[in-house]
């Protein structure tokens, strides 16, 4: 007997459920390519900022000078009170230095809270540092980014998902508030405050000027100090960002607390204050989860 074959078309049902097939086909193929986009992204990303860690932890020689009672005696007297406060007298300059952070950021008044974890590692001589941000954190980031001095430049860059620019900065204004971000990072590493490039201004009892000189470019800060050496307070002038452009505004950074590391007294929490005519605007908060010096 002959076989019969059907010549009645696909019924509307069957239609439907192939083309079902093929729609879900193409969204998870679109999806698997998203997602290889984004992690290659994330990979290079990565990869540029870790190169750029590791070069800054390459400027170190292997003789790094002690910070003697001389040295320190020749400072204004409330910075001869941090220095002891800090425990630094005996103790070697770091060359390098890596710490890491958690907190939360915010560009305005009106924008939310965005917590981030950090790891930062710095240079003393030559002054520079990169800052890599993940943000909330780093096991789960939504936005990725760097803040660097080096070479006597500074940059900003931020990514959502490590494609989309939701900053990038560069030019003169970036360069000293880089600059300037460096002088007061310093506290983390008090030792090299006595290093080349720093100078001090005595002003009063309790308040010195500090100046970090670097390629023919200096930038200034007031610091005030406790009774007993510990820093309070380092107020400045620093560009910041307003619209497309750039002014030059009060920045401070309160001390909230302290903490030993390697030996060393530093501040171990603090915010980011921009002193304005309509108020002042916290827009950091940091905290410091490990330092190390020379790592």
């Amino acid at each position: 007997m002959a076989t019969r074959t059907s010549v009645y078309p696909m019924s509307g049902r069957d239609l439907l459920r192939r083309w079902g097939v093929v729609a879900a086909a193409l969204v998870v193929a679109a999806i698997t390519s998203a997602t290889v986009l984004v992690f290659s992204a994330y990979k290079s990303f990565g990869s540029d900022t870790a190169a750029m860690m590791a070069a800054v932890l390459a400027n170190r020689t292997g003789t790094r000078a002690l910070v003697t009672p001389e040295m320190v005696v020749a400072l204004p007297p409330p910075v001869q009170r941090y220095m002891r406060f800090s425990g630094v007298i005996g103790t070697a300059i770091p060359e390098t230095v890596r710490l890491t952070q958690t907190g939360r950021i915010r560009s305005d008044a009106e924008s939310s809270w965005m917590n981030f974890t950090a790891t930062e590692v710095y240079s003393t001589d030559p002054p520079a540092f990169v800052w890599n941000v993940a943000l909330p954190s780093d096991r789960m980031p939504l936005a990725i980014g760097r803040d660097f001095y080096v070479g006597g430049k500074g940059g900003i860059e931020i990514r959502f998902a490590a494609i989309s620019p939701l900053a990038v900065a560069t030019g003169p204004e970036i360069d000293q508030g880089a600059m300037m971000r460096f002088l007061n990072e310093m506290t983390w590493f008090p030792a090299a405050l006595l290093g080349p490039g720093i100078s001090w201004r005595g002003i009063d009892a309790d308040t010195a000027e500090v100046t970090l000189t670097d390629r023919g470019r200096s930038v200034s800060a007031v610091m005030t100090f406790a009774a007993d050496g510990r820093p309070t307070g380092f107020t400045a002038q620093r560009y910041r960002t307003v619209g497309s452009g750039y002014e030059l505004a009060t920045w401070s950074t309160p001390f909230t607390a302290f903490a030993e590391f390697d030996g060393v007294q530093v501040p171990s929490a603090g915010v980011g204050v921009w002193e304005l005519p309509a108020g002042d605007l916290d827009y950091i908060e940091i905290t410091v989860t490990s330092l190390e010096y020379d790592p």
